[in-house]
This record gives C-alpha cells, structure tokens and sequence, in this order.
C-alpha cells in the first residue's frame, strides 16, 4: 500500500458514539427480536440470555473445541481477543462475534431441527414481500421505454440506494442531487465505473452483494442489464454463506429475490427468467466464501478469493458493511484517498455505499468542509448521503 498516515482502528468503548450504541443498543434488541420470530425451545432461549449477558458485560470466550469453525476463527484474530471485553476489540470484530455467537445460541449450526433455519427470514420475507417492493417492480415498466444508457443511470442508483431507491422517485428528479446544497452523493465516479463495463461483452463483473430482500432486488436488475446490454460477458455475485449482519444475502436469499421478480409479471418478470436462465447457463454464478463472513478487512482476503477478484473487470462492492472491510475500518480523514487504502486489491475495484458508519474516504476538502457546517458528524451514519467510488 502507498505510505499513508496510520488511523486509529474503530473500537466501541466510547459512550455516545455509534459504535458503542450498536453493541450496547441494537445488539440486545436484535436478540429480542429473534427470540419473537421463532417459537425456539427452553435451550435456545437460555442461551439467547446468555449471549445478552455476556455481548453486554461479559467477555469475549472462545469457541468450544469441537466447533465446526473453530480453527478458522483462531487464524481469524479469536485467541487475541479472548479475555477481552467486546468493546475494546475492534468494532468490525466484535459485530462479526455477535452474529456467530447468535447463530450458534439459535442452533442454526446444528445438529438439529433448527439446523440452517435462518433466525432473519420472516423480516426478510416482510421486506421482500411488502407493497413498497411491488411499486418498485412495477416502475419498471415505464424504465423499459427508456434508452439503454438511462436504463443503466437508473439501475445503478437503485443498486446504490438500496431499499431507498424508488425507481419512480429516481425516473422523474434527474438533477434534483446536483442542485441540493449538500449533494446526496458526496464522491460520484459513475463515468469511471462506466469505463470499466466494456462492450463487447466479454469481462467478468464480481459483484460483492450486501443485503436481502429489497436491496438485493436493484443489484440483481443492475446484472440483468448489464448481461443483457453486452456490458459483461458474465457476473459472478458474492453472497453470505450463512445468515449475518441480519438481513446480508445468503444463497437462499438470491433463490427468492428471483422468485419474486418472476411472479411479478411485466418488465420484471422478464429481467427475473433472464437472470435465472443466466444462472442455469453459467453466465452468473454464485459465490459463498467462508470469508465474506469473517470479521476481517479484504486487505487479509485468502488467496483463492484474491484470485477471483484479480480476473474481474471490475469488483462492485456493494454496501456500508463491505466499504468498511475494503478500506479498512478505521477514523481514517475523510481527505484520505480512496486509492491509497485501496490499494492492496488485486484488481480494479468499486464502491457503491450508502452511508450508515463512521468510516470515509476519498472526499474533497470541500464536500467535507459542506458536510459538516450542513449536518455536524450526522450525515456519517445517517443514511442520507452515498457514493460511488472507482479505483482502476
């Protein structure tokens, strides 16, 4: 990596901070809500119990010695942290613990009739199946009228908005961004990224995917039309190999997000049969490595996932959680470029992230200095500002 200033690595042991609220906060009322969403037996709920008292107050503990991953958590930092309370590890580490100490008190590991029940399907369900998503689907009627290159504007911000996109939002307030004091997008490199989906349909896009539901929906119609225009020759969509981060997309996840653009009838339906002939031809395949769960920045990514990415066109990393693990989840200053910490990926690499965490990078002097007159530390982790960000 370039020779840059070292930042200090994001902890949670600071009240008052977002960090700290996360585990402090949302993780017990994470756990609440799982105990609500499945009628789990006496054993499972005592040991729901038992990791609210210990992801609080407790200490980190190691995994038994028959876990089926133990030997990857110790390579994974797990003996380092050991002892130690969940805040003053790093706080990408710690978010990590709590969903495989979660998954592990719900018996998803098994063996077991709850083994591989994710403990998040009736939220991700909801979502999926919700009226907001049917008008989303719907919009995509009207999109199909439109030319290609507009087609591709919008679906590239419906894949970085996520469940905010609203395709008919998006249709009808071109030039809205640029004429608000504090643009929505603080970095904006849609040309570059542009640049690097060719024509002649022969490269590979690696799609690192974020969550479930009504935020995998967009990234998949943005494949869809990308294979369709000839933009790539094939796609290969880096998915959770288990539940994570509560709504992260699993294999199954994908299985039903295809289902519902299918059964959606019009536009949809159509990008839906796409997708899933593309799928039964091998022109998008499905990747679930162990890594894409492990609590480690991609800086650290094993050599057969550094192998993939290396044959990509291009890699879109999609989402806070992956922008945090591609630079490096630390107080970096938002001038930072984002090349520099970057730099350790094997190839050219893009970001698509709505802000939702304290880490930045690659901002002018002067989106910063906007930013912050405008809204203090607030527009960090608020949700309200994106960006698309493209190291070639």
């Amino acid at each position: 990596m370039p020779d840059i200033p070292a930042a200090p690595v994001i902890l949670g042991n600071e009240p008052g901070s977002f960090p700290h609220s996360v585990l402090a906060e949302r993780h017990p009322a994470i756990i609440r809500q799982v105990r609500e969403a499945f009628p789990y037996e006496p054993r499972q709920r005592r040991a729901l119990d038992a990791l609210l008292a210990n992801c609080t107050e407790g200490e980190i503990e190691p995994l038994p010695a028959d876990a089926h991953d133990r030997e990857r958590w110790e390579t994974w930092d797990m003996d380092a942290h050991a002892g130690h309370s969940w805040y003053d590890v790093p706080w990408l580490w710690s978010e990590s613990w709590f969903y495989r100490r979660l998954l592990d008190a719900v018996g998803y590991f098994g063996p077991g009739p709850w083994q591989g029940i994710d403990p998040f399907l009736p939220s991700k369900r909801a979502e999926l199946d919700s009226p907001a998503t049917d008008g989303e689907l719907a919009a995509l009627d009207d999109l199909a009228g439109r030319p290609a290159e507009e087609q591709a504007r919008a679906l590239l911000h419906g894949s970085l908005w996520g469940n905010r996109a609203d395709l008919g939002f998006r249709l009808s307030a071109e030039g809205a961004e640029e004429a608000a004091p504090v643009p929505g997008l603080v970095a904006d490199d849609s040309e570059r990224l542009w640049s690097l989906l060719g024509t002649a349909g022969t490269g590979t896009l690696c799609l690192v995917a974020d969550n479930a539901g009504r935020e995998l929906v967009p990234d998949l119609l943005l494949v869809a039309h990308l294979l369709a225009q000839g933009r790539i020759g094939r796609a290969v969509l880096h998915v959770k190999p288990h539940p994570y981060y509560v709504s992260d997309a699993t294999p199954a996840d994908v299985v039903d997000a295809l289902r519902r653009l299918t059964a959606a009838g019009g536009a949809a339906a159509a990008y839906g049969r796409g997708l899933w002939t593309a799928l039964s031809e091998g022109r998008l395949t499905l990747r679930a490595h162990p890594f894409s769960c492990s609590p480690l920045p991609y800086e650290r990514m094993p050599d057969d996932l550094r192998a993939d990415f290396a044959a990509a066109a291009v890699t879109l990393v999609k989402g806070d959680l992956n922008y945090r693990r591609l630079v490096g989840d630390r107080y970096w200053p938002p001038t930072t470029p984002f090349a520099d910490v970057t730099a350790h990926f094997p190839g050219p690499v893009a970001a698509l992230r709505t802000l939702k965490s304290d880490v930045i990078t690659g901002l002018t002097p002067g989106t910063e200095a906007a930013l912050v007159a405008a809204e203090g530390q607030r527009w960090r982790t608020g949700g309200t500002h994106a960006l698309v960000q493209v190291r070639a």
